[in-house]
């Protein structure tokens, strides 16, 4: 990574930040600071707090402190659900409610003040602009972690995985099918997005040298973003980390995204070598070793 693509990052942030006004204590011109407005406008779509403190990224004791400066304002009440009193939630009041309305008022106001600046193709750059930027993001963030077979997220995912197939697949899917935990001899990747799994994969040995990856699965929110990309190739790096030097995979033909995924990263059509109904296409790849 270059010095001068951190800095670029970093000048961009700067003007950005500025631009939208996000160092002043008056946001959009409200008498409070970002991080209130923020809250506020939170809480209008849903006010549990661990779904508060979980959405936003904000420690315990920080939300605390911004709910006691809204409530100190009038804008919102905090106590139990009515149906839970383990789970706390936070309201909006009338007055809560309205300024909720004057924020997105303003902030539709300084958004369309800013795009009209610019003519509509300029317009339509920005945004393509801003929808890269936004799913780079979001690949950026998301980890993936080897984790053992048996591992109760990665199964989950798994379950997800053969549930989708079977709603995709003429003949539907039996869960049995999956590759049961023990084995696993190569590896089982895990990626989640601010912590929840959102795709899987796996590997396991054919031969010393020969590798079979399944199970190569994003959930729908997470997709678009270029993740299955990046665990074929996190798969393919381990596998050939461990000496293999073939990989090879089946695919229904009902998945014509996976089946243009491995085109694009390399992968030939081969001869069938497996005994699984669902394997409908075979592909094959040479790998280097690392």
């Amino acid at each position: 990574m270059e010095a001068e693509q951190i800095e670029q990052v970093r000048d961009f942030n700067r003007y950005y930040t500025r631009r939208l006004g996000l160092l002043t204590d008056q946001y959009l011109g409200q008498d409070r600071p970002l991080g209130q407005a923020r809250l506020l406008f939170e809480i209008g779509d849903g006010g549990d707090l661990r779904d508060l403190r979980a959405r936003l990224g904000l420690d315990s004791g920080y939300l605390s402190r911004l709910l006691r400066a809204l409530e100190d304002q009038g804008l919102v009440t905090v106590g139990v659900h009515p149906g839970d009193g383990r789970v706390r939630v936070a309201t909006l009041t009338a007055a809560g409610r309205a300024e909720r309305a004057d924020l997105d008022d303003r902030s539709r106001e300084r958004i369309a003040g800013l795009l009209d600046g610019l003519d509509d193709a300029q317009r339509d750059q920005l945004l393509a602009a801003q929808r890269q930027i936004h799913r780079l993001l979001r690949l950026a963030t998301v980890t993936v972690e080897r984790v053992p077979g048996a591992a109760e997220q990665a199964r989950a995912c798994l379950r997800r995985y053969a549930a989708e197939l079977g709603e995709r697949f003429p003949e539907g899917y039996d869960a049995a099918a999956l590759t049961p935990p023990a084995e696993v001899t190569g590896e089982q990747l895990l990626a989640c997005e601010d912590g929840i799994p959102v795709g899987c994969g796996l590997w396991t040995h054919l031969a010393p040298d020969v590798a079979e990856i399944r199970h190569l699965w994003v959930a729908p929110e997470a997709r678009g973003l270029g993740l299955g990309r990046l665990l074929l190739e996190r798969l393919e790096r381990g596998a050939a980390a461990d000496g293999v030097t073939t990989v090879r995979l089946g695919t229904h033909t009902a998945l014509t995204e996976a089946i243009a995924l491995y085109r694009r990263s390399g992968y030939r059509e081969a001869a069938d070598y497996s005994d699984s109904p669902y394997n409908q296409l075979a592909f094959e790849k040479s790998l280097q070793s690392s």
